[in-house]
This record gives structure tokens, C-alpha cells and sequence, in this order.
């Protein structure tokens, strides 16, 4: 009886079949299995009417070049259509990469008139800023406190980000390049929960509970 341990193990979905890769033999182990499931065995499954495929590469590096390697062997049924390629395995610029993505910063204090706080990424004020105070970032700034000094947000050209706070009463406020005229945006607003955002080069201030649909990617942030 063959023991071997099969390379490539083919399972059936609602969508389809996936292709589970060993990620501990040789590729061209792999690649020999492969061949011999495609053109010797699964004749029932591998055949009718088109198919989709997702390969799942567990913790193997495939190059580009061994991926198309691996669905060329496929793509010799030609009910066979590839889905997806995943792999558990990220590349070094990939990891550089997210390792440098600006994350969620959370601050306790207030910060008084004189003081200027600098933050790469969004920052979540527990405080106040008072008159003559500045908070600025790359990213959103949000305030669980009364905004009275000034807030700057996207400072790195991001015309996405937000300014949030509790209670706003800001000598300025600018995101991006746009910077707010003197009180105008928020002198009926009588101090409530609210963001301020760009629209059409413009800054506008609206009540926080529509934050989620004018900004509905700021929730997909993790911290």
C-alpha cells in the first residue's frame, strides 16, 4: 500500500474546489503531484462544466514565475478557471510596509496654550486643548474634550481625514491644505459632539452621528 503522503490534497466547495499545497516538500515534489492528480487522477471532478480554483500555498513563497508554473499544470483541463492564489507568506517590502503604516494613537492630557502636540497617524485626545494650543497629525484627530485651541489633520496631503471633538469650539481648524475661516463653520453649532471634513474643497462641519456615512472607510482602520 502507498503511503506517501499526497503534496496536493483537492477539496470541494459551494464555490468551487481549492487545491491545499504542502508547504514542507520540495516545489518540484509539488509540481510532480500536481501533474499527476491534473492528468491521472480526479478525472470525475476535473471534468464537465467550468470550474473555479483557488490554490492555497499554506506557508510556502511561490515567485511569480512558480505560480504560473503551478496554473499552467491546471489550466490544462480547460474547465478549469483560477480563482486565487493565497499564501500565509508576505514578502520583506510587504511587511516594511505595514510595519511603517501610521497606527491609532491614544494621548491623556491637555494641552495648554503655548503647547503644540505632532502625531504621525490618527490620535485620539483625552483632553482638552485649550486656547492658544495645537494638535496636529498625519491623520484624523479626534477629541473626547472641548476643542478650543486649533487642530490640524492630514497634514500629509491626506483630504480624508476628520477632526472630531466632543465639544467644538476651535480658534482654527485645517485638514490638508484647507484651512477654516474664523468661527463660520461651527458658530450655530452651540459646542455639540461634531467632525469637521472636506467636501468639494470646502470645510464642513456635521453632527458625529453621520460620520459612518460621510466616512464610512474611517471605520475599516484598525488600531
Amino acid at each position: 500500500m502507498n503511503t506517501t503522503k499526497s503534496k496536493v490534497v483537492i477539496k470541494g466547495t459551494k464555490d468551487g474546489l481549492v487545491f491545499f499545497m504542502d508547504d514542507t516538500c520540495s516545489f518540484q515534489e509539488l509540481i510532480e503531484d500536481l501533474r499527476e492528480k491534473i492528468e491521472h487522477s480526479h478525472q470525475q471532478i476535473l471534468s464537465g462544466p467550468l470550474i473555479r480554483i483557488s490554490i492555497k500555498l499554506g506557508k510556502r513563497y511561490c515567485s511569480p514565475e512558480q505560480q504560473e508554473e503551478l496554473t499552467q499544470i491546471i489550466r490544462q483541463k480547460g474547465n478549469l478557471v483560477i480563482h486565487m492564489i493565497d499564501s500565509d507568506v508576505i514578502l520583506k517590502e510587504e511587511a516594511d510596509k505595514q510595519n511603517e503604516t501610521p497606527g491609532f494613537i491614544i494621548q491623556t492630557n491637555t494641552v495648554r496654550s503655548g503647547q503644540v502636540l505632532e502625531f504621525d497617524g490618527d490620535i485620539l485626545l483625552l483632553g482638552d486643548v485649550n486656547p492658544g494650543g495645537t494638535v496636529k497629525s498625519t491623520g484624523s484627530v479626534y477629541v473626547l474634550g472641548n476643542l478650543r485651541g486649533a487642530a490640524q489633520a492630514g497634514l500629509n496631503g491626506n483630504r480624508n481625514a476628520v477632526i472630531a471633538s466632543a465639544s467644538m469650539r476651535p480658534t482654527q481648524l485645517r485638514i490638508a491644505d484647507v484651512i477654516s475661516r474664523s468661527g463660520e463653520e461651527w458658530s450655530d453649532q452651540n459646542g455639540a459632539t461634531e467632525f469637521a471634513y472636506l467636501e468639494n474643497d470646502q470645510m464642513v462641519v456635521a453632527k458625529m452621528n453621520l460620520l459612518h456615512r460621510l466616512r464610512p472607510d474611517l471605520g475599516e482602520k484598525k488600531a
